[in-house]
């Protein structure tokens, strides 16, 4: 059986990969970048009939959030979500690993707390060798794990292409429940991870990333979400999410969009992965960046002569996996930061504010790092 990787293996131009063949080459894309464009999604969604909306769903489709919410009792309600996606990596254990984190952390950012999962498993069983499929699944049991649940069963179907990820049972109080919606002017906006995985993985297809960036993208991609769980007992929290296909702009977008306030970043302050700028400028960037803008840069305003082509992609980058981000009261930044700090996200900075005006993002700097 092939061996399993750890966070800090090596790049598979530096070794040789796990699997006889390489998972991304069987995928038409990998990670959070297979998400449907959000322009062609909002199309989508706005034609589908109207559901039935019960009054103990606290938290349904309007507002694109990261999960349901089901109120069961006046201290317990569920939340509920699924994510699943073709790999961004070669290595089967990492493929698993990721999927699963980035399924699991939608819990965390509704403020709650995972309960079990459910695998959901589509693979080309003709190409892939058996060893194979069985690390994939290996590598999502061991993040339930350390994030102390269980796999309790699944699907599974023969797919073309290789996908992997999980539903997600998790449980909150309803007063915790932490929405992309609720920002208020005053906030302040605090990003948990640093930006660049789609730089990385866009890298990596065309064998560019170093074994360095390699490692880099793993530790970010694997890290549990764990602070949410903390952040939604935090009355100053007003309003949170993670940042995943859409890119910052997109999620962030949702969060001003749902709050009914314009968002002020400073880009000087944005935490981003070593070297993500310059494998952009090498351009390495992923589809799903052009697709993204193309659905929601009329609600961005960037100075042409201080945000070039490398800026803009990576603020519109598909974050597989990425951070949380937070609209919160000033007041409680030290204590957020703090929450962070302590639970190993030492990318977690202040980005930016949220003030009174219509649903848009603004730069107070342009800098260039």
């Amino acid at each position: 059986m092939p061996k399993k990787t750890s966070p800090k293996s090596p790049a598979p131009t530096d070794a040789p990969s796990a699997a006889p063949v390489r998972l991304t080459s069987l995928s038409h894309g990998g990670g959070c970048g297979c998400k449907i464009a959000p322009g062609v999604l909002e199309q989508i969604l706005a034609k589908t009939a109207p559901a039935l909306i019960p009054p103990q769903l606290l938290v349904g489709i309007e507002t694109s959030d990261d999960a349901a919410v089901y109120q069961i009792n006046s201290e317990q309600a569920i939340v509920a979500t699924t994510d699943f996606f073709m790999p961004i990596v070669d290595d089967p254990f990492d493929f698993g690993r990721i999927a699963a984190t980035n399924a699991i952390s939608d819990i965390y950012a509704m403020g709650g707390t995972p309960l079990f999962a459910l695998a959901i498993v589509g693979m080309p069983v003709n190409t892939l060798p058996m060893d194979t499929i069985r690390l994939i699944l290996e590598g999502g049991e061991s993040i339930c794990a350390k994030a102390g649940i269980p796999i309790a069963g699944g699907h599974t179907i023969d797919s073309v292409e290789p996908i992997y990820g999980l539903v997600a049972i998790g449980l909150v109080h309803p007063g915790n429940v932490r929405r992309n919606a609720g920002a208020r002017p005053g906030d302040q906006l605090i990003l948990g991870k640093g930006l660049g995985v789609g730089l990385y993985s866009a890298a990596f297809k065309k064998g560019l990333l170093s074994a360095h960036d390699y490692a880099a993208m793993i530790a970010s991609t694997t890290q549990l979400n764990t602070p949410g769980a903390t952040l939604g007992c935090l009355a100053g929290v007003h309003a949170m999410t993670d940042v995943t296909g859409f890119g910052l702009l997109g999620h962030l977008l949702e969060i001003c969009k749902g709050s009914s306030v314009t968002a002020v970043l400073d880009y000087a302050s944005l935490p981003i992965l070593p070297n993500a700028l310059g494998y952009a400028a090498r351009g390495c960037v992923t589809g799903a960046s052009a697709r993204n803008w193309a659905g929601y840069g009329s609600r961005v305003v960037l100075d042409p002569k201080r945000f070039g082509d490398v800026e803009r992609a990576l603020l519109t980058d598909p974050q597989t996996s990425g951070g949380l981000l937070i609209s919160c009261a000033p007041e409680v930044v030290t204590e957020i930061l703090s929450v962070f700090l302590q639970q190993g996200f030492d990318h977690a900075t202040v980005i930016g504010e949220m003030v009174e005006g219509q649903a848009q993002v603004k730069f107070a700097k342009a800098a260039r790092k």
